[in-house]
């Protein structure tokens, strides 16, 4: 088998980092793409302690011809390209009224626009040989959006119907190249501490909050395992359930609880760096500060395969505790 190669984006840190090290443990080389020179140098030299081969490349996603020479480097560095994961990202919290037009469309260039540009760099050179494997990211979150992450949202549903367009048209051309959707809840990673924020509260992760290994873990199940999709945990079910069945009920249990679920006590002082339009300087590696309140078991990863089986025994359950309040 030849060796792999693997292209990571936003790998300085959160989920990109943890992933490389996921990548590198088991044997690929690993080429990293970020804005933070030095937290990318930093990840690579983490990574060759695993007697692996890596390469940096320092570039904004949200720059197609960045990206593209980005991906003409690692080639010429590394080899063929077999696996690319766009991980980068980048967001604006608070309601929609208060947010900048251009806060709006730089956080849509980066997490929306910035995979098309990974992903369609992936493909002008997996499509050469005929084979390969791009891996996206979604949120479980986008499913049933809560508020105040209205432009998150909106590009993590756009990078999730990019992504399944583009499969029957990789199908149409014959070509072995497998497009992964990854769907996530909430990940202890530093975006909390970095996000642009217009709520005057510090920012918190709302519902089950998991390690980046997970997130890591999923990913590398995609991308080995040729999964079509993967959700990690049953919240992502649940949340469509709720969102498709009784929209109105979601709809007021947010207005209600998904402001207060998302922010601490503690006001900002309004002078928190972000890095929104430029990368924030400092040591951040793959955790974020909830440490104390992960769940450190596994969760369920659920394939394309267990979805069906899911959504009706969701129902199901849901049809039992209606009858059970009717009859209590």
């Amino acid at each position: 088998m030849p060796q792999q190669v693997a292209v990571i984006t936003g790998a300085g840190a959160g989920i990109g980092r943890a992933t490389a090290r996921t990548l590198a443990r088991a044997g690929c080389d690993v080429a990293l793409i970020g804005r933070n020179r030095d937290r990318l140098a930093d990840a690579a030299a983490e990574l060759r302690e695993l007697n692996i081969r890596t390469h940096i490349a320092c570039a904004d996603v949200a720059d197609a011809a960045a990206v593209e020479q980005a991906a003409e480097e690692i080639e010429e560095q590394l080899g063929p390209i077999t696996l690319w994961i766009n991980c980068a990202g980048a967001t604006v919290t608070g309601q929609i009224a208060a947010l900048g037009a251009d806060e709006i469309r730089r956080a849509t260039e980066v997490t929306y626009l910035g995979t098309v540009n990974g992903t369609r760099a992936a493909l002008s050179r997996m499509r050469r040989r005929g084979h390969g494997t791009i891996v996206n990211l979604d949120r479980l979150a986008s499913q049933r959006p809560p508020p105040l992450q209205s432009v998150e949202n909106g590009a993590r549903a756009a990078v999730r119907a990019f992504s399944e367009s583009l499969r029957p048209e990789i199908l149409h051309d014959g070509d072995r190249i497998h497009i992964a959707l990854v769907h996530l809840p909430a990940i202890n990673t530093p975006r909390f501490s970095w996000t642009r924020n217009h709520t005057g509260k510090h920012l918190k992760p709302m519902g089950p909050v998991y390690e980046p290994e997970i997130a890591a873990e999923a990913i590398c199940r995609a991308a080995f395992g040729r999964e079509r999709d993967i959700w990690v945990g049953l919240s992502g079910m649940r949340n469509w359930v709720l969102s498709t069945f009784l929209p109105g009920l979601s709809d007021r249990w947010l207005a209600g609880k998904g402001y207060g679920r998302q922010m601490e006590k503690m006001p900002v002082t309004g002078d928190e760096p972000d890095d929104l339009f430029e990368t924030v300087p400092g040591a951040y590696a793959a955790h974020g500060r909830f440490d104390m309140i992960t769940r450190k078991g596994m969760p369920l990863f659920l394939t394309s395969r267990h979805a069906q089986f899911a959504t009706v025994a969701g129902l199901l359950g849901m049809l039992l505790f209606a009858l059970r309040r009717r009859r209590g």
